[in-house]
């Protein structure tokens, strides 16, 4: 039989255990200062934490800062590239985390015919527009307040901003729950205009900076994909992936086909091309899965959109020092960008991207982490 001390010390030790139960899976949001802007913008940085993985964003183009997910043994790691302050990501950054638009992707000569007008978009990428052109979303401050389990971030990009037509109002929520960082976006706009936002992280797994991603190993729920040009612009095929090296609809490393001597694969110097995913859009279903033996770290992608844009970050070429001084080589990450295709504005037999006054765009993407062993 327990004395009164004993069962009063066992009391206490109940509830200490069900307090525990009870934190596990809640998400702590803090939010501190990250530096300002050129022109003085205070700049705020947000941790989100569940107890396994944390992300930090920034109000700075939405960016993903850092997040540190454990492999098979608990040990956390930063598994995506970026920058340790503010001044760096201004200074040179290819979209490192960023929220990208209002047009993710390439818009071809920067132009698009909507209602009988044609728009124009600056260039920034040859003859291309590239992800919203010389100011997209990527590059202001954005609104900030904390929600239940994450951040909402807000935007209002105004008629004619870089050539788009319409006002619009955009919201960014991200949310961390059980190892999922859930990114929901939302916008409206007061004239017609066309839409296409993403995320454009920089993953690997191993942990950022240390090494090429070419042992990871990947699938890709995409039958089709879209062929580009030279100037990477979609031809306008959708084209089976029976045969090719973008055949991911089982698993491959990244690595096994990369080099092959396929004109795709030349055009981007690896892997940049969009897949056309398999499930119906507007159904948040599994898009990608990506494993890396060494750690056992996963990765699975969730989208409601058509498409994802697979890059393996072949544009690196060890001229940017990113955090903790690790030095970013050609390859030494991968993206798996949610996304309606590129080009759509110019391609009738796309998925449109369109948004009228009334209606709501609304995308979801999440992005779920664990580790195990295969």
């Amino acid at each position: 039989m327990l004395s009164n001390k004993g069962k009063h010390l066992f009391a206490i030790f109940c509830i200490l255990i069900m307090l525990t139960i009870s934190m596990q899976g809640k998400t702590n949001v803090s939010k501190q200062a990250f530096g300002h802007t050129s022109d003085g913008t205070a700049v705020d940085l947000y941790t989100l934490a569940d107890g396994k993985v944390e992300v930090r964003i920034m109000t700075y183009g939405g960016i993903i800062v850092s997040l540190r997910t454990p492999d098979r043994n608990g040990k956390l790691d930063d598994v995506v590239l970026g920058y340790d302050s503010v001044d760096k990501y201004i200074a040179q950054t290819p979209y490192f985390g960023a929220i990208v638009g209002r047009y993710a992707n390439r818009i071809a000569h920067g132009s698009f015919q909507l209602d009988g007008k044609t728009y124009s978009i600056p260039k920034n990428n040859g003859d291309n527009a590239l992800h919203g052109g010389i100011r997209g979303f990527d590059k202001v401050v954005w609104t900030a307040r904390q929600i239940k389990d994450g951040v909402e971030l807000g935007y209002v990009s105004r008629d004619g901003d870089q050539g788009f037509p319409g006002t619009l109002t955009t919201t960014v929520r991200y949310t961390l729950i059980g190892s999922a960082l859930r990114i929901e976006y939302s916008a409206t706009t007061d004239k017609d205009t066309v839409l296409n936002l993403t995320n454009h992280s920089y993953f690997n797994l191993q942990g950022q900076g240390k090494g090429e991603v070419l042992g990871h190993v990947l699938k890709i729920d995409a039958s089709r994909f879209t062929p580009a040009d030279a100037t990477q612009i979609p031809t306008g095929e959708l084209k089976s992936v029976e045969g090719t090296p973008f055949d991911f609809r089982t698993p491959h490393a990244i690595g096994e086909r990369i080099d092959a001597d396929d004109p795709q694969l030349r055009i981007g110097g690896g892997y940049d091309n969009n897949f056309v995913l398999d499930h119906a859009q507007g159904q948040l279903a599994e898009a990608a899965e990506v494993y890396e033996p060494t750690t056992g770290r996963i990765l699975r992608v969730l989208t409601t959109e058509p498409g994802v844009q697979f890059y393996t970050g072949n544009n690196l070429d060890g001229s940017i020092t990113g955090k903790e001084g690790r030095v970013y080589k050609s390859r030494f990450a991968f993206c798996l960008e949610t996304q309606h295709f590129p080009d759509s504005p110019n391609h009738a037999n796309f998925p449109s991207t369109e948004l009228k006054p009334g209606q709501e765009f609304h995308s979801v993407t999440v992005f779920e982490f664990g580790a195990g062993t295969r």
